[in-house]
């Protein structure tokens, strides 16, 4: 930092000394001009003179009233205009008294508003220029005259100008503030986006690998030793499907380590095209499934396309999880005008007739993935057992704005 840095820091640190040096500034000025006559005698444009001892002290008076400008600017104000107008009145019409009237004018201009500044410059200008024209010793037109209205006119100009820069700088300030701290919370909105999105597809992931892999094991366990080939097989399952489940949290995590934007993936999203082999997976686990598809030809967007593919493997692994081990599911897929229709439906016998009698985040994630696309879910128990999960997508994407899912 610069020693005239310094110093500037200190002064500001410290108003009140700050004042008191322009005071005495003021002061200095003042008691050099008062010994100074502009007009000159014998000829000359200039000379010396000695000034009227109350003009001395009334410039006295005004200088140290300018010590609390900061802290009484309108007080202040009127201190020194009383005191020039006393000059203008009975002293030295020369003397440059109201110099002290000129920087109050400054304080109360640079530190209220442009309606107290026009007020306050008007009277301060008429009074003390109608004073010095009507009642003073010189002629109404001598310069000293209108040499009172243009200073005290500049005062008031000066200030409000300084005025007017320090709130465009504020606000100018503000305005950048303002900007970081939206910069900011679109961060945090996007971030929190992103782990929800991935929160759901983890979920999706180890909720059906996971229970596969629970459905052949106990399987395998329950025929090992009377039917080994059988046993095999469902191990071979388990290991096909632990497979699986590698491999897309390896994809998905992944992502989390990208130090910049990721790159693009290796292999396709899942959708509706891999909706044969999903149920497939399912029936090696032992549920029985029905597929009707009446969509041939459609073509989906990828986000569509992954949510109606998250939506049947949620609500099918649900139905293997609650819906008891002898329990049928059924999976329509229908393109109905600008929507496709999503449908699973099971008539589970179990003790848990519903996936919510488990506490986990199935729905909600299938509910927060069909919102987020302008679509809708109905999940609900069926009239003579059983429970029904329905997603309505529309073929054009259009994401909801932030925060309207919630």
């Amino acid at each position: 930092m610069t020693p005239l840095a310094r110093a500037r820091c200190r002064l500001q640190a410290h108003p009140l000394a700050l004042d008191a040096a322009i005071a005495a500034v003021v002061l200095v000025c003042m008691l050099a001009g008062s010994f100074v006559d502009p007009h000159g005698k014998q000829g000359v444009s200039w000379s010396l003179r000695t000034p009227d001892p109350l003009s001395l002290l009334l410039m006295t008076l005004g200088a140290a009233a300018l010590v609390f400008r900061r802290s009484a600017p309108m007080r202040v104000l009127v201190v020194t205009g009383t005191v020039a107008l006393v000059e203008c009145l009975t002293g030295d019409p020369r003397a440059p008294v109201a110099m002290g009237a000129v920087v109050a004018l400054y304080t109360v201009a640079s530190t209220t508003d442009r309606p107290t500044t026009l007020r306050a410059g008007l009277i301060t200008m008429t009074v003390l220029t109608a004073a010095a024209m009507l009642a003073g010793e010189l002629p109404w037109y001598a310069q000293e005259n209108l040499a009172i209205f243009a200073w005290t006119g500049i005062g008031a100009t000066a200030g409000d100008a300084v005025r007017s820069r320090r709130a465009v700088v504020q606000a100018i300030r503000e305005r950048a503030e303002r900007a970081e701290r939206t910069r900011e919370e679109e961060a945090r909105r996007r971030v929190a986006e992103e782990r929800l999105r991935i929160a759901r597809d983890l979920h999706d992931v180890v909720a059906h690998h996971i229970a596969l892999v629970n459905v052949q094991a106990g399987v395998a366990a329950h025929v090992m030793d009377k039917r080994p080939d059988q046993a095999k097989e469902a191990l071979a399952h388990v290991r096909e499907a632990s497979r699986s489940a590698l491999n897309e949290l390896r994809a998905t995590v992944g992502l989390l380590r990208q130090s910049d934007d990721p790159e693009a993936p290796t292999e396709p999203a899942p959708g509706l095209a891999r909706l044969d082999e999903l149920a497939d997976t399912f029936r090696n686990a032992g549920l029985h499934i029905e597929v009707a598809r009446a969509d041939h030809g459609t073509e989906l967007p990828a986000a569509v396309d992954l949510a109606a593919y998250r939506v049947i493997q949620e609500a099918l692994t649900n139905v293997r999880k609650h819906a008891g081990p002898d329990a049928k599911a059924e999976v329509s897929v229908v393109r109905v005008g600008p929507h496709i229709e999503v449908t699973v439906l099971d008539d589970g016998t179990g003790e848990h007739t519903g996936p919510h009698d488990g506490g986990g985040h199935g729905l909600l994630g299938m509910r927060e993935r069909v919102t987020a696309l302008r679509g809708t879910l109905t999940t609900g128990p069926r009239y003579g057992g059983g429970f029904r999960v329905h997603a309505i997508l529309p073929v054009e994407n259009r994401t909801a704005a932030p925060g309207e899912s919630a």
